[in-house]
């Protein structure tokens, strides 16, 4: 999880074809995280789908080529009621998931419950208590905006609290 310097960089996406929420959240060992930046990509609703999906991955390199993270964790597709929005949701986490791999980051999905879980404590938890507690764990002077942006920070910061049983975890799996 930490590279040599005893720090981390994860990039939070919260995944989507008209708004994709990233963070890009720093973290060492026994400090509080670090804001380094976050927002919302966004493609013109009245664009063709390989056009938007061009830009969207356009974007997204960009993120990667600038801020170079060590994981990148992104929002598991788990379920929805509109086939619609998940498809797009979908093809977003795609680009992704695969420039990610590309790059030699270590992917990581959480489903939406694992995040609030992770994050506020709940996994019922919602947008507003999730703002909130990424509000408080990186301590910032406001509440995070727009939503999609806390999303993603909320995925980075659930990541970071993860990541410790995990390694533990693949240690002991090493191990045996």
């Amino acid at each position: 999880m930490f590279a040599s310097s005893n720090a981390t960089r994860v990039l939070g996406i919260d995944p989507g074809l008209t708004r994709c929420g990233f963070a890009v959240i720093d973290a060492r060992r026994s400090e509080r995280p670090i804001t380094v930046t976050m927002g919302v990509i966004t493609t013109p609703k009245d664009a063709e789908l390989p056009q938007r999906l061009a830009e969207l991955r356009t974007e997204i390199v960009s993120l990667l080529d600038q801020f170079e993270p060590d994981v990148v964790s992104v929002e598991r597709v788990f379920f929805q009621v509109n086939v619609r929005t998940a498809m797009s949701v979908g093809q977003a986490s795609g680009i992704v998931l695969c420039e990610a791999a590309s790059r030699g980051c270590l992917v990581a999905q959480y489903t939406p419950n694992q995040v609030k879980d992770a994050v506020a404590g709940d996994g019922s938890a919602d947008k507003g208590q999730v703002q909130r507690m990424v509000q408080r764990r990186l301590g910032l002077e406001r509440l995070p905006t727009p939503a999609d942006a806390a999303d993603a920070a909320a995925l980075a910061l659930c990541h970071l609290s993860f990541a410790p049983f995990v390694a533990r975890a693949g240690r002991s799996m090493v191990a045996r």
